[in-house]
């Protein structure tokens, strides 16, 4: 048997003097992609199999190949192997230390495959796996949004625009809001595993390969649905790696949006929410303080996330067919954004288990800024015959009558509203009951009682 020489790069025969120092620090991956060593390795095992079913290699050498595959896995995950940066990046490590193990014959490992197609494999199993965690993750969310939400369905508080009181909505109301996005963020997610289950493998560097592989074979074997249908496509393609990106940018800014809303509520301005003790934290000089941190955490993230997306959005922009160097950087961004992500989905379940309304606080300040408002003009719609517009005049006078006299619109007389509408009669105070508010909102998707009652029924009934 011819002895390997395992010092040296694998285009060596063409190559001979060695590359820089420099080249290689900047060209090595293996401290970012080593994290694919599992999906490599089935990669290989799957690949293998199809060349024996295809006789293109022996019974004995797929069986010694596997061996020492599943040694190598074996040894990486007892921390007995070593990750050498003269190898650049998994695929040669491992590879590398097949011929160790088995000798000569791991070169066969590589027949009709390039590492162009091999990475690619590797990364779409690793992102459906990382898929289906972010997915029990944001559900985790859902749950316990839905808990909160089930408690304080009858926790009236004031809905904002412009963060300005706008009318009457239930707290419950509110968190389910969040339940419909982050169910959005899970079918976003769903979604990207149409372009993850096409399977690269066999497409080689570029042109496909010689040889008679099947790889409808190896798609199955790995979990894949089907097969990508164009070569040069398959190893200039990231737009999963964007469509993976994207999802988790949207699911980020949620995040981002519920934190920052919190961390309002939470201040002394507003002081709608309560914080438990175990998500907060004090200041280094100043007593009294407990700051909302992780919450500033979770929307501070978001910019790192969006960055990635951009990142990547910017590496593809001008790159020509096929594949290029610049790629490589795929798999550090897409780590990054998803452990981030993940990070943060675990700290919001957190924070959702420990935040109580301050109901009285909440009642409060939805019983100001003349929050009934719409209310009265709609009220004058019903009864009385006149166009919204006309109403909206109305109710506006009665505003500025009871902002004068520095009174809530529930506080008025009815002596007082007839002044401006001589018609009103004593069932225009029932108008200003915050309760009545809520629950009048009758229409589907609307803040009644019994709208939310449903939503959290429907949802779940989903899990």
């Amino acid at each position: 048997m011819t002895k390997n020489k395992n010092n040296q790069a694998i285009w060596s025969g063409r190559i001979k003097n060695s590359t820089s120092n420099l080249f290689q620090k900047v060209g090595n991956s293996i401290d970012i992609d080593k994290r694919l060593y599992k999906e490599d390795i089935a990669g290989s095992i799957a690949h293998v199999e199809m060349l024996f079913k295809q006789k293109i290699i022996t019974f004995k050498i797929k069986n010694k190949i596997i061996y020492g595959l599943n040694k190598i896995q074996r040894e990486i995950q007892k921390n007995k192997f070593e990750f050498n940066k003269k190898y650049e990046d998994i695929h040669i490590n491992i590879e590398k230390r097949l011929f160790q193990i088995i000798g000569e014959e791991a070169g066969y490992i590589h027949t009709a495959r390039s590492r162009n197609d091999q990475v690619i494999t590797d990364f779409k199993i690793w992102i459906k796996s990382t898929n289906k965690e972010i997915r029990a993750s944001i559900d985790k969310i859902i749950k316990s949004s839905i808990k909160l939400a089930e408690r304080n369905i009858d926790t009236i508080m004031p809905g904002f625009t412009h963060l300005k009181n706008a009318q009457a909505i239930s707290f419950a109301h509110y968190l389910m809001a969040y339940v419909e996005m982050f169910d959005r963020d899970k079918k976003r997610f769903i979604s990207n595993l149409k372009s993850l289950n096409e399977s690269p493998l066999g497409v080689a560097a570029l042109t496909g390969t010689s040889f008679n592989i099947d790889r409808n074979y190896t798609s199955k074997k790995l979990g894949f649905k089907t097969t990508t249908n164009n070569s040069i496509d398959t190893v200039s393609d990231r737009d999963f790696v964007l469509d993976f990106l994207f999802s988790v940018s949207v699911t980020s800014m949620h995040i981002s949006r519920i934190a920052e809303e919190l961390i309002i509520w939470n201040s002394d301005g507003f002081n709608l929410i309560n914080l438990s003790n175990k998500i907060v934290t004090g200041s280094s000089i100043m007593p009294q303080k407990k700051n909302p941190d992780l919450l500033e955490f979770l929307r501070g993230k978001s910019g790192i996330i969006y960055g990635n997306l951009f990142s990547m959005l910017t590496i593809l922009k001008g790159l020509p067919l096929s594949y290029f160097k610049d790629l490589q950087d795929d798999k550090m961004i897409v780590f990054n954004s998803s452990d981030t992500l993940l990070d943060c989905l675990k700290i919001l379940e957190e924070v959702l288990k420990n935040i109580s309304p301050n109901k009285k606080q909440m009642l409060k300040l939805a019983n100001s800024g003349y929050i009934t408002a719409t209310d009265l003009a709609d009220y004058l719609v019903k009864n009385y015959s006149i166009t919204f517009r006309k109403a909206y005049q109305k109710t506006a006078e009665i505003v500025n009558f009871a902002e004068k006299r520095k009174k809530r619109l529930d506080q008025l007389t009815l002596e007082e509203l007839k002044t401006i509408e001589p018609k009103l009669t004593n069932d225009v105070l029932k108008v200003f009951d915050l309760e009545k508010s809520v629950n009048s909102k009758k229409s589907y998707g609307g803040t009644s009682f019994d709208n939310i009652k449903k939503m959290i029924k429907k949802y779940k009934k989903q899990k």
